[in-house]
């Protein structure tokens, strides 16, 4: 079975820095990404960055610069470093995990992120 597990997150004063984990456990086969969004209340989830199984990455304009999507393949554990955080990237974070060719996915439990001004 499946899991991926996170940690970190919480709430940071604005120009801040907080690094997200995502660990998984058990097998994934053809794995194409593993991804992080993020959801506020009443909107849709939304991708931010991506990793792709060749190392590409891939960011949403609005956190360039800012925040750096990496993994650790010995750890199975993709992390998402932040910072300058903006009151604006406060949201629920998901990991995820894309795998197969219809490109689905395995999500983590979600964890708060909170920037205060």
């Amino acid at each position: 079975q499946v899991q991926l597990v996170q940690s970190g997150g919480g709430l940071v004063q604005a120009g801040g820095s907080l690094r997200l984990s995502c660990a998984a456990s058990g097998s994934i086969f053809s794995i194409n990404a593993m991804e992080w969004y993020r959801q506020v209340p009443g909107k849709q989830r939304n991708l931010v960055a991506a990793i792709t199984s060749g190392g590409t990455r891939n960011y949403v304009d609005s956190v360039k610069g800012r925040f750096t999507i990496s993994r650790d393949n010995a750890k199975d554990t993709v992390y998402l470093q932040m910072n300058s955080l903006k009151p604006e990237d406060t949201a629920v974070y998901y990991c995820a995990v894309a795998y197969g060719s219809t490109w689905s996915r395995y999500w983590g439990q979600g964890t708060q992120v909170t920037v205060s001004s």
